[in-house]
């Protein structure tokens, strides 16, 4: 397949990058390098690698969908606190226009599929205790959520009629390493702080978030190129697995199994803007797309913690580790 990867130097398409690559497919990455591009260099001189570095949002995408076969469409401003910091007006720039003219193009062009990268940030706080599903009611509560939700309502209602056939994945919270690896998602920010400082501050202790190990995520992106039509098209499916969810509380204890000595302190109240408190069913992807995945919760905790001391990751602390809103440029 030739395969076009928006945000392909980021956590995510750095890693899908490679592997698409490896299994013989053409990879185009498009992305505007805001984190730098070490992620994508080694595979820079690869003949079926190809590589322009813009902004999706406002550039021409034409000459970097024509004759493609699909699409992934992973830029984005990620998490409410990118969003935060670049604003309202930039983040439906990037998050839901962004999307608009990325689909656009993708059907112009004659592109097949296009897989969004949706969230399960979506669904907020389930009143009910009971996990989400893909029918569940939807409570954003974040700029964030909000974007991709509208997103999301855009790419099905041109399910309907589109040559280009839209697959909306809501990914779970991600972990592990990747050749962009972020520190500012929950479990390998817990693995830093408690190798740095052996001690973890837990605010919500009982809140659930539900997780899964990125190399996952790029085996269920791999599985939604090559899936049916007929079990893509217009569809949303939760991406992770039910065994990935996890109270906060429980996560630290997982994280001190790993990581001995740390002292773990709870408080009640924090208000970051991003207050889940879920847990996710994923029985849809599992029997629809036979999707299942495969790393564990411990072995992703440990895959973190070995990077980190065998020193693979140098200065993790860094904002090339995270989407740090210091190096986004508010409006």
């Amino acid at each position: 397949m030739k395969v076009t990867i928006t945000g392909g130097a980021g956590y995510i398409g750095s890693l899908l990058a490679g592997v698409l690559l490896d299994d013989g497919h053409d990879v185009t990455v498009l992305d505007d390098l805001l984190f730098g591009g070490d992620s994508i260099l080694p595979y820079f001189s690869h003949r079926r690698f190809h590589f322009a570095k813009m902004d999706v949002a406002a550039a021409d995408l034409a000459p970097y969908l024509a004759g493609r076969d699909a699409v992934v469409h992973l830029a984005a401003l990620v998490g409410f606190p990118a969003c935060q910091r670049a604003g309202k007006e930039e983040s439906w720039r990037v998050n839901y226009e962004g999307v608009r003219r990325v689909f656009t193009a993708a059907e112009q062009a004659g592109v097949k599929r296009l897989i969004f990268a949706s969230t399960y940030s979506n669904y907020g706080i389930a009143p009910d205790g009971q996990a989400v599903t893909e029918e569940s009611p939807l409570f954003p509560q974040s700029i964030y959520a909000e974007t991709k939700i509208a997103a999301e309502q855009y790419l099905k209602e041109q399910a309907a009629t589109s040559r280009c056939a839209p697959l909306l994945y809501r990914f779970a919270t991600l972990y592990g390493v990747s050749p962009r690896t972020r520190f500012d998602l929950m479990v390998n920010q817990f693995v830093l702080e408690a190798i740095q400082t052996r001690h973890l501050l837990i605010y919500q202790r009982h809140y659930s978030r539900s997780f899964v190990h990125i190399r996952d995520i790029v085996r269920a992106l791999c599985l939604g190129l090559e899936a049916p039509e007929e079990l893509i098209r217009g569809e949303i499916y939760n991406v992770g697995t039910n065994d990935g969810n996890y109270t906060k509380e429980q996560l630290a204890q997982l994280v001190q199994k790993h990581v001995p000595g740390t002292e773990v302190t709870y408080k009640d109240m924090a208000f970051d803007g991003d207050m889940r408190d879920i847990a996710v069913s994923f029985d849809k992807i599992v029997n629809r797309l036979g999707f299942h995945t495969t790393i564990s919760m411990d072995e992703g905790i440990q895959e973190v913690s070995e990077a980190i001391l065998t020193g693979l990751i140098s200065d993790p602390s860094s904002d090339r580790y995270r989407n740090a809103p210091s190096l986004l440029k508010k409006e």
